[in-house]
Formats: C-alpha cells, structure tokens, sequence
C-alpha cells in the first residue's frame, strides 16, 4: 500500500450524532462519546493506519485516510469533529443547523468538502435548512447517516460513509446534498420514505444527480466518437453523471452563512372535515409564516368559505402561506378551480417543493429582515437553491448548429441525442468562450448546455475566456455559476 505523502484531498466529517455511530449495549443501540472515532482507526476500510503514522506522525489531532482508491491519484484524508453531546436527530433544532453551518464556515478554506453525519428521522429537514442558510457555497456539502451502526458485520453506515466521502472530495457538486444507499440527492428535493429499508430516502420529484455502482453512474468517461452514435447501448448510457442537473449559484459573492432563522412558522394539513378552530389556532400571531398542505394537485374544499376567510385573514395582516400537495410527487397546479380559489386570496403555490424544504424555505425566507413582504413572496415562488423545479429549457435540437448536425449524421433517438450533447456541447462552449461570444454562449445555456461542462484538455469555459482576456464572457459565466475550481 503507498504511504507516500502525495497530492491529498481533504474532507472535513462533522459527526452530529445518529445511527451510523452507535454502540449495541444490552442489545440496544446507543450514543457513546468518542466510539467511533476510536474504532474507526482500527477499521482497514476507513482508515490506512500506515498512510498517517507515516505522513502525519507529529500531528497533535491525526486524520483518518481511506485506502488508495482506483483511478484517483489523491488520496483522501478525512479529519472527524465529533459534536458534544452527541444528538438523536429527533432532537435537532434551528439553532443546531445553524452551528452546523457555522462550524463549515470556519473551516471553509481548509478542506476541498465537508461531510455531515446525522440521525436519519430529521435529516431531510437539516439537507433542506443548510441548503438555504449556506449562501453561494462553492464545495460540496454532503449529509449521510445509516440504518444500521458502521461497526456491524451488516452495514449500511460503512457504504454511506465511504460514498459520501468520495463525492465530497472528488466531485465537483457546490450544493448540499444527501447520500443515501448508493445515491446523491439534492438535499432540498429528499424526503425520508422508510424507516425500516435500507432505501430510506428518496428524491420524488427529481433523479439523483449521481448513483454509485460498479462506477460512478454518469461520470463523463470521455466521450470522442461522434460514429458510436449509431448504436449506443443503455449500459454505456448509463456512465453520465447528470451534471446538467447540479445546482450552482448564480452570484458572484463570497461564500456566507446566513445564521438566523424565523421561528414563527408551522404546519397545517387539512383534511376533511377539519375544524375552523384548528385552522383558526395554526394562523394566529405572532405565527408569520405557514405551509399549508392540501389535496392533490394543491386544492382544498371549496365550500369551506370559513377556511377561505380565516387563511384571506392570515394573508392581509402579512402571514406568508404556501400552498404545498400532501402527495409525495407531482405539484401544485393553480388551474383547477380548489386551488385557484386560494391563489386568489394571495396564499403562494409552492410548486412541488417537498413540505420540509417549504418549511425551512419559508424560515429562512422570514428571517432576512432586510427584505419588504412583496419581495419574499417573491422569493417563495423563486428557485433559488433547486428546491422547485423551473421551466425546461428549450431542446437540445432547436440549436440550429445541433440540429445540422443531427440531420448530417442521421440522429433521431434520445440517447443519440445525449450522446452529442455530452461530445459536442462542451467544445462548442469553449469555443464561444475564446472568441468571447456571448450570443453563442447564452445560446448554448438557453437550450439546456451545462456552463461548467469540461473540455478534452480539462478545462470549462470560464478558463479559456479568462487566458483569453474576454471581460464580459467571464462576468456572464460567473454570474451563471461556474466555477474556476476544478476537481
């Protein structure tokens, strides 16, 4: 095995507590201080005890180091913080994701990505909360935690671990996101589906950006031979990591925590025959802010005018109400008359955001104080860290450069269609960059091309307009969130 001191990729583990490092005591899991960082140095699969006797024998707080993983020429070197006292997720607060936040941003210069272990029962709220209050991240922030402890001889802990690492030191993802069972999902898209499999998230109204399997599924391999396009088989298909589907910020600004939250926010799901004076309770000050979860696609009773005046009420004394389905996929739609009849009275449809991304949405949204009321409605019905789904772009055919090509090399299948966009896409872009085209470059983003897409020589768009002086292109792919920093 090389121990040899080479390039690193450093991850910070903040461990908050949960399943993933529990103890069986008395045939009952249990939270012990300091057991999981004292069995993983034992643990060959998680830690190269010889890489950092070697590399790191004076160091007064020694790393864990994975062992030497195929293809990659970093090793990954993992320092763990292990919260005190350790917490049942059940027993999260505002004020503990916010020293979450806090402790990323004290170490956000020093480790290329972070990861977060955490109980599972609370985790998509955590996933939804850091993805708002971490403002203009530019790393990778990945949660994960396990249904079973990483030290039984069954283990989901162990896999969620070593995965969520790999992602957070090699893979270009500038957005907080949850690793589960084998698959990253955006953080604000995931819920918690069950409580006794091994799946127990997922992402209902939106795919992983990445699934590991023999590889990463969808990592570009490489992709040279515009002729394979003729017979492209769905294994090779496979092999892309959507990288079109990653969220990066749109703002040039440093990265910020911001470390306050709204309190004054609830739930209130109706059902039939629900009381006024339950609805009456859920609105009333110094409540400001309420997701209201209705029938289908966003609709509620329409003969429940006492229900219509109570919320009309809430909405003109300035209560921010979101209209949110209790259905696990699919969202809001405003055009049947159930729902328009709120819509009407100001209450904001939430598209299909899930209730816990509403929620912290709605809380962090609350608390900017510098913000008016119209500007924060506003925000609600704004995508602004992928929490909602936003109008597809135009097809990749109606580019008129694609579409010559499509007919030239007799293309008519999706995949094909992929195949091209994958191989030409990110050459047509750095060729807009060095000539400093931004007609071609707008172009290109409307008709869904992925900004940040490399080229055969390892660099996106934003290098080759920088090299080569384009002022104003920089600015527009700064602006659209790429990013100089590579993996």
């Amino acid at each position: 095995m090389n121990t040899m001191h080479g390039e690193e990729a450093r991850v910070l583990v903040l461990y908050t507590g949960g399943t993933i490092g529990m103890k069986c005591i008395d045939g009952v899991y249990r939270p012990e201080a300091n057991y999981l960082l004292r069995a993983m140095r034992d643990m060959p699969l998680l830690n190269d005890c010889d890489y950092v006797s070697t590399n790191y024998a004076d160091a007064k707080i020694k790393p864990y180091c994975l062992p030497s993983l195929q293809h990659s020429k970093k090793r990954l070197v993992y320092w763990v913080v292990e919260y005190d006292p350790l917490l049942d997720s059940s027993d999260m607060t505002f004020d503990d994701w916010i020293k979450i936040g806090k402790d990323i941003q004290k170490a956000y210069d020093q480790y290329v990505g972070f990861v977060i272990l955490h109980g599972t029962d609370t985790l998509a709220y955590t996933a939804c909360a850091l993805s708002f209050i971490l403002e203009n991240v530019g790393k990778p922030v990945v949660i994960t935690g396990a249904q079973i402890p990483v030290f039984e001889v069954r283990s989901d802990g162990r896999e969620n671990l070593i995965g969520a690492l790999i992602m957070a030191a090699y893979y270009d993802i500038p957005e907080v996101t949850v690793y589960f069972n084998n698959k990253l999902f955006r953080g604000n898209r995931t819920i918690k589906m069950d409580n006794s499999s091994l799946e127990a998230f997922k992402s209902p109204n939106m795919l992983p950006i990445a699934q590991m399997d023999v590889d990463i599924k969808g990592k570009l391999i490489g992709v040279l031979i515009i002729a394979a396009c003729y017979d492209i088989p769905d294994s090779i298909m496979n092999e892309f990591l959507n990288y079109d589907s990653i969220f990066r910020s749109p703002s040039v600004a440093p990265f910020a925590i911001h470390d306050r939250l709204c309190r004054n926010v609830g739930l209130l799901r109706i059902f039939p025959s629900i009381s006024i004076e339950n609805v009456r309770a859920s609105l009333q000050p110094p409540t400001e802010g309420v997701v209201l979860q209705t029938f289908g696609a966003g609709n509620m009773p329409s003969h429940r005018t006492d229900i219509i005046d109570e919320l009309k009420k809430a909405v003109d004394r300035g209560c921010l109400i979101i209209n949110c389905s209790q259905c696990v996929r699919g969202q809001v739609d405003v055009q049947y008359l159930t729902g328009k009849i709120l819509y009407d009275i100001g209450v904001i449809p939430g598209s299909d955001m899930t209730t816990e991304a509403a929620l912290t949405k709605l809380s962090y949204v609350l608390s900017k104080d510098c913000w008016e009321l119209s500007k924060k409605k506003a925000m609600m019905v704004k995508n602004i860290r992928g929490e909602l789904t936003v109008t597809q772009p135009k097809p990749l055919r109606d580019l008129e450069i694609v579409s010559q090509m499509t007919r030239f090399l007799h293309l008519n299948t999706s995949h094909e269609m992929e195949f091209l966009r994958h191989a030409v896409l990110p050459q047509l872009l750095c060729h807009a960059a060095s000539n400093g085209n931004l007609e071609l470059l707008r172009a290109l983003r409307e008709n869904g091309a992925n900004l940040s897409a490399i080229d055969y020589n390892g660099r996106n768009a934003l290098h080759i307009a920088a090299s080569a002086g384009h002022v104003d292109a920089v600015k527009y792919l700064l602006t659209q969130g790429v990013s100089f920093q590579l993996r």
